[in-house]
Formats: structure tokens, sequence, C-alpha cells
């Protein structure tokens, strides 16, 4: 089957449904693009009407989602809730907010009246992953739909009820039949869509390899992408850090959704003063996560979400040792039932090594040693990746100065990589280009046109 979703603390096979056929595909690529020119000359007093609406709904269906996407891929069932909630909070975000974002700037010029004005493109393809199976598609799908555009889904083959799910939620909030449509296809069919004329841009968040196949296809069409892709965000602890507090915000931040997460904290990066009295904090904290249950509330940490995850994720741990990497614990699949691996430290990792070079999507820190704070922020910026970054200080001033210097697309002081909707979110090398969220988040997708009037 294309589409088959399995609960991860079980094993169980919850769903399955093939891919759809030509002819399915063409019908829901011809329903979007009868309505989309009637959806993008509705004012947009309509559309962030109907956006609120959509946060009203995704609240109502809080418990029901959030079980929906434990189920599928694994959560743990409070932090599913929290996903949620947070998808409502970027419907009300550009409910409120779109209308300013959106709205014509005068400039100065040497015509009589000069403006920029921001209009729709079209329909926006999405491309999205599983590990944030609401939060990804709302994300895009928030500001895209308020501008003006409308939007199709090509979502992950793991959670296809959750793909379901997320085209309910626009139908019950009352959009147009066509705004928003699920597409029920396999990855080989992508390609086609992004060729077919009736889609006009596309937006995907998963792995490099997958960026580098959508950019080089829409790039043939001459159509506007935005990839945020991996990341190996460093997570520097400096001589002076409040200890208790990064160890705390580090374990939330590297085991969350068991680590698969792509701002995770990838990569900590230890000045050598402070390093052994962190590690010890640390992994106190790390051996005391509780594998089991998503459901249960005192479960904290989930299942993986597939077998063939977990098996990458050991094979390039096991990869890492042999090249001189150091387990300080875990570093191994778990022997019960569910697709879980032990929370994990690898210590004194290195350039070269597979721990060091590339991304861990999952339940393991990488400790890297830094002499002092020059050594670590050239650490730190000694990655193919770019999205991004957290350092810990005691002194804001040096923690502000260092986060500027960090090549990376957002960088926190004190405090774990999130996205916000109302803060730009992206990332630079080979973690992509583009900007989700805030107000460079729904211009992405529009057309800057200047209007020059004698």
């Amino acid at each position: 089957m294309a589409f088959r979703s399995v609960n991860p603390a079980t094993g169980e096979t919850v769903f399955q449904q093939p891919a759809w056929d030509e002819a399915a595909l063409d019908a829901a690529l011809q329903e979007v693009a009868q309505v989309t020119p009637a959806w993008m000359e509705t004012p947009i007093q309509r559309r962030t009407k109907l956006m609120a609406r959509a946060g009203e709904v995704l609240r109502g269906r809080r418990d029901e989602l959030a079980r929906l996407i434990t189920e599928e891929m694994g959560k743990l069932y409070k932090e599913a809730q929290a996903e949620v909630e947070k998808c409502a909070w970027v419907c009300e975000f550009y409910a409120q907010e779109g209308p300013g974002f959106l709205a014509d700037e005068v400039r100065e010029s040497d015509a009589g009246r000069s403006l920029v004005a921001f209009q729709p493109l079209g329909t926006v393809l999405a491309v999205m992953p599983w590990n944030f199976p609401l939060w990804q598609v709302f994300r895009f799908a928030a500001p895209a739909l308020v501008a003006g555009n409308t939007g199709v889904l090509k979502h992950a083959s793991n959670v296809p009820r959750c793909a379901l799910a997320i085209e309910s939620v626009f139908r019950e909030a009352g959009f147009p039949d066509g705004v928003f449509r699920t597409l029920m296809i396999r990855a080989d069919q992508v390609a086609r869509v992004i060729d077919d004329p009736r889609v006009h841009a596309v937006t995907l968040t998963g792995s490099e390899p997958a960026g580098r196949r959508v950019a080089a296809e829409a790039g043939a069409q001459i159509k506007k992408t935005v990839l945020e892709l991996g990341g190996s965000d460093a997570f520097v602890v400096l001589d002076d850090a409040d200890l208790d507090l990064a160890v705390q915000e580090g374990v939330a931040s590297r085991f969350l959704n068991a680590g698969q997460s792509c701002i995770a904290a990838k990569r900590f990066i230890l000045v050598e003063a402070v390093a052994e009295a962190f590690l010890e904090r640390f992994k106190a904290a790390v051996e005391a996560l509780r594998p089991g249950d998503p459901m249960d509330p005192d479960t904290t940490l989930a299942p993986m979400a597939r077998k063939d995850l977990r098996a990458e994720l050991h094979e390039q741990v096991t990869r890492s040792i042999d090249q001189g990497a150091v387990p300080l614990t875990g570093c191994r699949p778990l022997s019960r039932p569910g697709i879980f691996y032990a929370p994990s430290i690898l210590d004194r990792v290195g350039p070269g090594m597979a721990a060091y070079e590339e991304e861990l999507f999952g339940p393991v820190a990488i400790v890297i040693r830094a002499r002092d704070e020059d050594d670590a922020l050239r650490i730190a910026n000694d990655s193919r990746f770019g999205l991004g970054g957290s350092v810990w200080t005691r002194d804001a001033t040096r923690g502000e100065a260092f986060a500027r210097r960090m090549a990376c697309g957002c960088a926190f002081v004190n405090g774990m990589v999130k996205s916000d909707p109302r803060l730009p979110f992206g990332g630079i090398k080979v973690s992509g280009y583009g900007r989700e969220l805030a107000r460079e988040g729904i211009r992405e997708f529009v057309n800057v046109k200047t209007l020059w009037i004698r």
C-alpha cells in the first residue's frame, strides 16, 4: 500500500490506502484550479474570518487530532496536544495580522503615486514530513491561504489519516471546496504535480535529497520554492553558563519528539572549563528519561516513527563509535515492544565522524569539546547545515554577540530553538532557503508588485 499507518508504540497497522490514480489526481487539481480565481478575489476580511474559524475547529478537536498524531507517528500525547494548540495559534495569528502584512505600501518615486501591492500567486504545492504532521502543514497553509493562494498537500506516506484530517479542518471551518486539498499520491508522482501548469509554487519541509529534487524540478519550470531541510543545530555551553538551566533545556530540546526534529539540539559544544560538570548532570537527566506508551502522561521518551529510521540512526551511531566517538549512555535499540531507541549520548565526537558530519535524527546527543569561546564558535559554524543554534551564558550581551556570529537562520540565547508565528523561521546552507511564519513567511508566495501612477 502507498499509504500505511503503523502505530510505532505497538507495531499495529491502523490504516492503509492505495495511492490515487492519474484520473483522481487530475480531478483534484482541476477542482482547485476552478476555485483559485474566486479565492484570489475573495476579500481578505473573509479569508481571515475563515482562518480564525479554522483555529476554533482545531481547538475544539484538539484531543481527537492529538490522539491521531500519536497513533500515526508516536509522539507523546501531551506533545501532540501542544502541536494542535500551536496550529490553532498560527491560524489565529494570521487571521489577525494578515491584513497588515499584506497592506499596500506607499513608496516615494518620480510618479504622482507609487506603491507596492502583495498579490497571491495561485496554487501552492506543499510536500510535508511526518514528524510534526499538523504543524508543518498549518504553518504553510495559514499564511498561504490568507494571502489568497489555494493549497494542495502531498503528505508523508506514514501519516495518511493526519493528512486527511487537515483537509477536514478547513472544510469544517467553511472554506470553499477546493481551496485546500490533500493529494493521496506517491512520492514519484510529485514531479508530475510540480510540472502541472495549474500549480504555481512549491514549499517543502524534509530531507536534503528531497529538497534537491524538488528544487530542481521546480527550477526547470521556473516556479518559486521555499525549502526547510535538515539541521544539525549547535547547543553551545560557555564557561559562565547556568548549567542547571542548560541541562534542563538541553534534554528538552534534544529528546522532544524522540529527537526527531530538524531544530533539535544535536551538537552539544561544551567549553572545556564546564564540560565535565555539564556532562555529569546531563547524563543523569538523560538516563532518567522514561520510554513507554506515548499515551501515558508519565512517559517522557516516545518511540521513533519507523523501524527503518531507527536502523539508520543506529548505523550512524555504530559507525561513529568505530571512528572513535565514546558512548556515554544508551547507543542501542531497546528490546521492548515498539520502535524505541535508548536515550543516548556520544562524547568525544570530532571531524570526519558520522555524528559530526551528518544529521542524527533521533534520541542521540553528540558532544564536541571546545577549548574556549572562539573554538566553540568555529565548531558551531563548521557544518554543512545552518538551520538554528543556541548559546548558553549568564551574560546576555556576550550571548547576543556570539549568536550574531553563528551561521544559521535563527539563533537563541539561553533558550531552546523553536518556531514562533511571530518570528521568521528558516535556514541557510543545505538547511534550505526562504522563510516561513511572521511577515516574511506570508510574503514568500505573493507577487510583490510595483504600481507606478502618473
